[in-house]
């Protein structure tokens, strides 16, 4: 007998959704209307999408029949409430302000805790995050571990943050001015990194000799507690439930994005232990998403996360969450196709810079890969690197990061290992005829969060 285990989703097809098979012409066609740009590509001409993992999952039978529970009274919607007790009992905060994502959130956390001058620490940046945080007058700081900056490095949390740059940065400018410490589970821009417990423990102690708070970006908690489960000693015998909670526990504030985890296609909330903090957001969500007992979601989408939540952090749910992506990491990795190490959580990245090595960093070699990947399958992946990176508020120069990635992002639930042997297959094709590949260069770049809504063309 082989010595193997498989493993299965524990969850049955009740309903499938069609989709549409393109000619790779058409495709040339609908990429060049969308100026190469993924994200501006018509859902319709989309064979697998693997944009993001955002409001893309497929909700439980549970779910939805949670949405035929929605209490949308305007005010003290039940629902509410159901939610607020579901967030105390699996992630410890005490007081809860809804948003309609988790952007929301983050816009109203900003601009109650950051003053201009501030400097902002965290584990690496993420878009939406650092522009809210700039927005409000901070200055950014990547406190995150080297090795975070290598993808070939195999250090299994990559997301800990380095104690030692953020003792510096404490030193050169003074508690005073560092608001909080940003702090995300798992670390998207790095691949989806974890941060392991005695990191968090140890941030801990550090910031509470000094009183600054840390603000939790929880987006993806489930998944980091995922992998201090399998990683981390002491914890293999500690459901995804607890770890969850203990990381919580770690922190003062939350900002959540509820379109990824809690497994709904709206949503998000901001959570926190400081009553004075409630107030002050109670009072700025009335004016910028909606009362205080819905934040700009109808009673159902409340109730679908609650439930949701519920769901993430089951360890069956987990293990196949991750299990497909390690099954699609392992399959460009056999393919020889160079990709972030270790796998992550939510998505595969592909080292664009080593992909396309003859390509500059100017010459956009991530926006380049993923409308090419598109154009070879119908696969749509997205850029994580110099365009979603940006500029400099002040100097208007291009932020040139390490990380010049392709992100090829699993929603949840949706997708069989078949749409991961194509997709892998497709990139592979990319990959031999990768001397080939020219590069992109900007027609129209908007102010604010480019890689949305930018376009380009070829160079030629």
């Amino acid at each position: 007998m082989p010595n193997k285990k498989s493993w299965a989703e524990p969850w049955k097809i009740k309903m499938v959704e069609h989709l549409r098979m393109t000619t790779k012409e058409e495709r040339i066609v609908a990429i060049k209307e969308a100026g190469y740009n993924t994200f501006l590509l018509k859902s319709r001409d989309v064979y697998i999408d693997l944009l993001t993992d955002s409001g893309t999952n497929a909700m439980s039978d549970r779910q939805w029949a949670g949405l035929m529970l929605g209490d949308e009274a305007y005010a003290g919607s039940r629902n509410f409430y159901h939610l607020e007790k579901t967030i105390q009992d699996y992630y410890s905060y005490k007081y809860l302000i809804p948003t309609h994502q988790g952007r929301g959130a983050e816009h109203i956390f900003s601009q109650i805790m950051i003053k201009k001058g501030d400097y902002v620490p965290g584990n690496m940046y993420f878009t939406t995050t650092r522009l809210h945080q700039e927005l409000a007058g901070a200055k950014f700081v990547d406190i995150i571990i080297d090795e975070a900056h290598d993808t070939a490095s195999h250090h299994p949390f990559k997301g800990n943050v380095d104690l030692e740059k953020l003792q510096k940065l404490i030193d050169e400018v003074g508690a005073d001015r560092i608001p909080y410490v940003s702090m995300a589970t798992t670390v998207n821009m790095a691949g989806g990194q974890p941060i392991s417990m005695a990191n968090l423990k140890e941030l801990r102690e550090l910031t509470k000799k000094y009183n600054i708070p840390i603000a939790h970006d929880m987006t993806r908690v489930a998944e980091n507690a995922w992998f201090i489960k399998e990683r981390e000693d002491g914890y293999q015998n500690k459901s995804v439930k607890e770890i969850v909670y203990e990381i919580c526990a770690l922190t003062d504030h939350a900002t959540m994005s509820a379109k990824k985890d809690p497994i709904v296609n709206i949503g998000g909330f901001l959570a926190t232990n400081d009553e004075d903090l409630y107030c002050k957001a109670q009072n700025m969500v009335v004016i910028y998403e909606g009362l205080h007992t819905y934040g700009g979601m109808a009673g159902r989408d409340m109730e679908a996360m609650a439930i949701g939540i519920t769901e993430s952090v089951s360890d069956d749910h987990m293990r196949a969450r991750v299990g497909q992506t390690q099954y699609l990491g392992q399959k460009l990795i056999d393919f020889g196709i160079p990709i972030v190490m270790p796998v992550g959580s939510h998505g595969v990245f592909l080292d664009a810079k080593k992909f396309l090595p003859h390509l500059e960093q100017d010459a956009l070699p991530a926006q380049t890969l993923a409308a090419v990947i598109y154009i070879e399958s119908g696969v749509r992946t997205m850029e994580r690197g110099i365009v979603s990176a940006g500029r400099n508020k002040e100097t208007r120069e291009n932020y040139y990061p390490k990380l010049e990635l392709v992100r090829v992002t699993l929603p949840r639930r949706v997708y069989t290992q078949s749409h991961m042997d194509v997709t892998a297959e497709s990139i592979a094709t990319v990959y031999e005829r990768r001397d080939s590949i020219k590069g992109l260069r900007f027609t129209y770049e908007p102010e604010y969060l480019r890689f949305f809504q930018a376009r380009f063309e070829p160079i030629k």
